[in-house]
């Protein structure tokens, strides 16, 4: 009886002393591993890029955030958001980390009726309702700088979890340096306003002016200019027609000093008024007005033809070509949707519909150092149409004769990235004047990688395609219906940022499927559905036999079964036994399979992998402690 009690008490003895011993190498493991990082996601998901490094190393003053999250809200509407919740928070602990003290976070629980939900609301946090007893989710993010500069993030959406660090990067940037972009805008159609020659005035703005203004330093140039100033963030060249060799050439060097750029061409732009003749009506509406960048775009690696028009039997919409005809679908007016657009591009990431017309299209030209990447694609039932066929057109109808689907999908628009070469490797034209001041020096390269988002269409700045307006009050109240705003917004505000924001590009989602249990589940699907299909045979054969018998008979209006049939019906009884019992053991088998792969997923994260890290934390204190007691060696000393 005594020799049992020892076992026991040397078994429990030696329990005590395994506990003692692992809680020590932990002890000594976070000693030995305090501060050390290591991200063992497949993507990396805890490691800062390096643009959201340099965005923060780039900080000339602190920044203030304020981590809004209604928890009891959030696990009242939706526990799932629970997870997403730390994954951001998680986030921004570690930019406070690595900001060097230029970033202090807050994390603040707004709770209903307090002082911070009032502060949430001041900030512009979007409240959003959270079940049925009035309580409001704030999950959003807000910043302050020191010269009292806000900046917020209205909440945070899971199906913009992909682009958590870019949004996060640039509301940091704008509070770090909070002064808007310069775009300079060069165009030959009026998005300024145009001079009306009936009225002798100048008309209003067009609405994507006035937007543009509120959110950017904008700075018109004109067309027969000899440089672009270097305070110029973003060039947003628009319809561009007949450019002189000298402002071609200040283009390209804007392009080669770094410059980013929007340029907006187009193979028959509606607002492009040349040609207009007050004797000819029709003159204006043969007139040739297409936009084309050569010899730049070359430069660039860009094929693009402004002779053609894209036709899209897919995406065309529905017009009326006069008051008193029904709508026709029109398939040079193109209405694009989320499935057309790069989901994978910030600038394009969040939009919904996009509407366009008279679209051209661009290419990737043959043995092009830059990388292209289409932003906005046409349906694959498309088909390249001669921009002719689009003059004077009085009936859309008209279009769809002939037309044939190549069954390629064309870019419409695209961003293009890389070294680039000067389109002029001799120097400036010949016909270049000398510049007052200082010469310049002549760029055959690009300094830094280029970063052009090309759009073969100028027609979507236009209010029909995107805006409605009325008035009210006096006022001219304007209300967009697609996002044609939304994306030219987004490319300058882009394209406006730092090399370092403009670097970050989207993450993999930080929810994960469980790939090998899916793939179990689906083995174990494939099993029992070909089980389910053997029964489901047997039981037409039976069904079969059974008629066969019961067609034999001499009494076949008797409902009494005969010994054949008997036969066959209990044959069947037992194969569906047979079956069924196999159905239920794949069933039993799937469960065995889940919870087994479970059980060694536990023992990994409970037990191997802190034990990994212990050991690692043990060694890396051994070698720090072997390192400070190792004897300085002597210094040489010579003899003369």
């Amino acid at each position: 009886m005594s020799n049992r009690w020892q076992r026991v008490g040397l078994g429990v003895g030696g329990l005590v002393l395994l506990a003692v011993l692992f809680l020590g190498v932990v002890m000594l493991s976070n000693v030995g591993l305090r501060g050390m990082r290591l991200d063992l996601t497949q993507n990396k998901l805890y490691t800062l890029s390096s643009g959201t490094q340099q965005v923060l190393r780039d900080l000339k003053e602190p920044v203030n955030l304020y981590f809004y999250f209604s928890r009891d809200a959030a696990a009242k509407q939706s526990p799932l958001i629970l997870p997403y919740a730390s994954r951001v928070r998680e986030f921004l602990e570690e930019l406070a980390t690595r900001a060097g003290g230029k970033i202090h976070l807050q994390v603040i629980d707004p709770q209903p009726f307090s002082d911070e939900e009032d502060r949430a609301a001041e900030f512009g946090l979007q409240a959003l309702p959270a079940g049925n007893g009035g309580d409001s989710l704030y999950f959003g993010l807000a910043g302050t700088n020191s010269t009292d500069g806000r900046s917020a993030i209205p909440n945070f959406t899971p199906d913009r979890e992909e682009f958590l660090e870019y949004d996060v990067a640039k509301l940091i940037q704008e509070l770090g340096t909070p002064k808007k972009p310069v775009v300079g805008l060069l165009s030959s159609i009026g998005v300024q306003g145009q001079f009306n020659p009936q009225t002798g005035q100048m008309g209003e703005p067009w609405p994507i002016y006035t937007q543009l203004q509120q959110l950017f330093t904008v700075r018109t140039l004109t067309s027969d200019l000899d440089q672009i100033d270097k305070d110029v963030d973003v060039l947003m060249l628009v319809h561009p027609k007949q450019l002189p060799p000298k402002t071609l050439y200040a283009i390209d060097q804007f392009v080669m000093r770094g410059g980013r750029m929007l340029l907006l061409v187009d193979p028959d732009a509606g607002a492009d008024l040349s040609g207009q003749n007050p004797s000819n009506p029709m003159a204006a509406a043969m007139a040739n007005h297409s936009s084309d960048l050569q010899p730049l775009l070359a430069a660039w690696g860009i094929d693009y033809d402004p002779t053609k028009v894209i036709g899209d039997l897919g995406r065309g919409l529905e017009v009326r070509a006069n008051a008193s005809s029904g709508p026709v679908r029109h398939i040079g007016i193109l209405g694009l949707r989320r499935g057309d657009m790069d989901a994978k591009d910030v600038v394009t990431s969040s939009l919904e519909s996009i509407n366009l017309a008279t679209v051209g299209s661009l290419s990737q030209r043959a043995g092009a150092k830059t990388a292209f990447e289409p932003l906005l694609m046409s349906s694959a039932n498309a088909e390249p149409l001669p921009a002719q066929r689009f003059k004077a057109l009085m009936d859309p109808a008209a279009l769809r004769d002939g037309f044939k689907s190549t069954g390629i999908r064309y870019t419409i628009a695209a961003r293009i990235t890389g070294p680039v070469d000067s389109a002029y490797p001799n120097g400036a034209p010949p016909d270049q004047k000398p510049q007052a001041g200082p010469p310049v020096a002549h760029l055959t390269k690009s300094t830094s990688p280029a970063n052009i988002v090309v759009i073969a269409d100028t027609d979507l700045l236009m209010d029909y395609l995107w805006v409605q307006q009325r008035e009210l009050f006096g006022q001219r109240i304007v209300q967009a219906f697609a996002n044609n705003g939304d994306l030219i917004a987004n490319i300058l505000d882009n394209l406006g940022g730092s090399s370092a924001l403009i670097s970050i590009r989207g993450r993999a989602s930080f929810s994960r499927p469980f790939e090998r249990i899916d793939a179990l589940k689906r083995q174990a699907d494939d099993r029992l559905r070909a089980k389910a299909l053997e029964l489901q045979a047997e039981l037409q054969q039976t069904e079969s036999k059974l008629t066969e018998l019961q067609s034999k008979r001499n009494d076949q209006n008797s409902i009494m079964l005969s010994p054949e049939q008997e036969t066959e019906l209990k044959r069947f009884t037992a194969e569906k036994t047979r079956v069924r019992k196999e159905l239920r053991e794949t069933q039993r088998g799937l469960d065995v399979d889940i919870n087994r792969l479970g059980s060694r997923l536990k023992i990994i994260n409970i037990a191997i992998a802190p034990l990994i890290v212990a050991l690692a934390g043990v060694a890396v204190l051994s070698m720090r402690r072997r390192r400070r007691s190792s004897p300085a060696k002597p210094a040489a000393v010579s003899s003369t």
